[in-house]
């Protein structure tokens, strides 16, 4: 393994703990940080995952937003540093990689259907059979109504 590929697996390594796993066609909320002068700040930005590029430590995913009226796509590097955390508001129900006919469509024809959850039944551990003393239950006499 050379130089350049160990330190892109560490890169790799050391960022990956904190990303989840989203495909095309997720809704995303990215926190940047945004520098301002001297201050910084984190700053959202939400939208429709269109397209994700898995290039090892080059990796990137676009999000697109309308805003306004207007169309907004952004593309994040995916470990950068100024990717403070990626959060996954909803799964979408999608067919392709890439998303780009999202460009041309606008209102109901730009929605995309939620993907279903997957309903797992908790891990239920089976119950050994155990007697309990039953104690005789005596009814508490109630006070006669006038």
């Amino acid at each position: 393994m050379n130089i350049i590929a160990a330190l892109e697996a560490a890169e790799i390594a050391n960022r990956n703990a904190d990303i989840p796993l989203f495909d095309a066609g997720d809704t995303l909320r990215v926190d940047v940080r945004v520098r301002e002068g001297e201050r910084s700040r984190i700053q959202a930005f939400e939208g429709v995952c269109i397209a994700r590029h898995n290039k090892g430590v080059s990796s990137t995913f676009t999000v697109r937003k309308l805003s306004f009226g207007e169309g907004v796509e952004r593309v994040f590097p995916l470990y950068s540093p100024i990717v403070e955390k990626i959060d996954v508001v909803r799964r979408g129900k999608v067919r392709r990689a890439k998303l780009y006919y999202l460009r041309d469509l606008t209102g109901k024809a730009a929605r995309i259907v939620e993907r279903a959850r997957k309903i797992v039944p908790a891990a239920v551990a089976p119950k050994a059979e155990t007697k309990v003393a039953e104690a005789p239950v005596e009814a508490a006499e109630a006070p006669a109504q006038a």
